[in-house]
């Protein structure tokens, strides 16, 4: 499959200044020199040539044609760049072309999956550049240009070379038992490797779910008694009205979500039923709600009516959340002569000083971007099997289970590792995870 040419517009299909359809395949620059009125044949690679899109005699658009021979490409294969106009005629009209002169429409993700099966990148980068499309903050951005660059790999490769050293002694032994200049490995000399393995495995992990927390966003949870203005607040950071918003206490009863993006980080909000002591059934339903949500939140907003004074419920609320990574932000400055810490005005929209706060504690996370990190739940799930596998290859090196045996979970661990840079994927694997890119990617 390889063999053939793929076409795809690279850009998105609308109106705008320029559309790029890009082709890759052996065939490339010749399917486009079919349809060119200059001869690409004999230009140089990574040069860009002016002309026209021919069809019939007639001319569809003045281009410039970009060349990138292989094997200095992203696919390693020919790759030719059409840059038109950007209307949506011309675009599908260059593209049917292309198409009509031999060249196939490329699957969703296929010039990436083609970069990665001609090595010109592994898995890990492959799903970087994925990352690097979809990212939404500062914070993912600067994740997936290190994946791009090669981080995870980087990371793997120790572990890698240390379980493969202990397959390897083992196998030598088991093979080879007659060589006097081979060290005699026992249970015992191999049990104190597999546990500094794992433990080097366990810190990968850990760093890698507190990176998956910050990748996808923190779980927020806004908190406070009736009326203060918990749903005002959700509207404004997402710039819609979502929640109901009244001058009766506790119009919200269940849990309203919302996300938004900022700067350094994206939040998953979720607006709570007011907190406080109440004989209405539907209500104390909805406050059991707030408080399930608040045990599993990651960042608690505890919203104080600013307008009025500390009351019993407001001090159950700090005492409540005080254990919890928080905001304590005061409502209705607009209408309070209360010099408070942090202040808004949430159903005027002003809550620049929470969102300046919010970023502000989440900027400090360059340890995180310092260290490499696994990416995504499929590398973390790799690693999981293979933590799994080193855990019963070091419970049946405690119950002195012969080595040959217990080379068969050190090389299922192997396997798992593997996979993260795809050393040791499987079509099925390939297909579902390339599919996830837009066409021309």
């Amino acid at each position: 499959m390889l063999n053939d040419t793929i076409v795809a517009i690279s850009t998105a299909l609308q109106e705008g200044a320029i559309a790029i359809i890009r082709l890759s395949g052996e065939d490339a620059i010749e399917i486009v020199n079919r349809i060119f009125s200059r001869d690409l044949t004999k230009v140089a690679s990574h040069t860009i040539t002016y002309g026209n899109i021919i069809h019939e005699g007639n001319i569809i658009d003045e281009v410039l044609v970009s060349v990138f021979k292989a094997p200095k490409t992203f696919t390693k294969e020919d790759i030719v760049e059409i840059n038109t106009h950007g209307g949506k005629y011309i675009t599908r009209e260059v593209l049917s072309l292309c198409l009509a002169h031999g060249a196939r429409l490329a699957l969703p993700g296929e010039f990436t999956k083609r970069a990665y099966l001609n090595g010109r990148i592994d898995l890990a980068q492959a799903e970087a550049i994925h990352d690097l499309i979809q990212a939404d903050n500062k914070f993912n951005h600067q994740l997936a240009i290190k994946g791009l660059k090669g981080s995870v790999t980087k990371l793997m490769q120790p572990l890698e070379l240390e379980l493969l050293n202990i397959i390897a002694n083992i196998e030598v032994n088991i093979d080879y038992p007659e060589y006097e200049d081979i060290e005699i490995l026992t249970n015992e000399k191999i049990l104190p490797m597999a546990k500094q393995w794992l433990s080097e495995l366990q810190v990968i992990l850990q760093r890698a779910k507190n990176t998956k927390i910050l990748k996808q966003g923190v779980k927020t949870v806004i908190v406070g008694q009736p009326n203060v203005g918990k749903s005002s607040l959700l509207n404004a950071l997402i710039e819609e009205d979502k929640a109901i918003v009244t001058d009766i206490a506790g119009t919200t009863r269940d849990l309203v979500e919302g996300v938004i993006h900022l700067e350094n980080i994206t939040l998953h909000l979720i607006d709570t039923a007011g907190i406080h002591q109440t004989s209405d059934i539907v209500e104390k339903i909805g406050i059991e709600k707030s408080l399930s949500a608040l045990d599993e939140a990651e960042l608690v907003i505890v919203v104080i009516d600013g307008s009025k004074e500390l009351d019993e419920n407001d001090q159950r609320l700090l005492d409540l959340t005080q254990n919890h990574q928080r905001i304590v932000v005061y409502n209705k400055h607009d209408i309070s002569k209360q010099d408070k810490q942090l202040t808004i005005s949430a159903k005027n929209h002003d809550i620049r000083n929470l969102v300046d706060e919010i970023n502000r504690r989440y900027q400090n996370h360059q340890e995180i971007i310092d260290q490499p990190s696994l990416n995504n739940d499929r590398q973390i799930a790799c690693l999981m099997q293979a933590y799994q596998e080193m855990e019963d290859a070091i419970e049946a090196l405690n119950q002195q289970v012969e080595l040959d045996l217990v080379t068969i979970h050190l090389q299922s661990a192997y396997q798992a590792i593997k996979e993260v840079t795809g050393k040791a994927s499987k079509e099925d694997l390939l297909d579902a995870l390339f599919s996830n890119f837009c066409l021309g990617k």
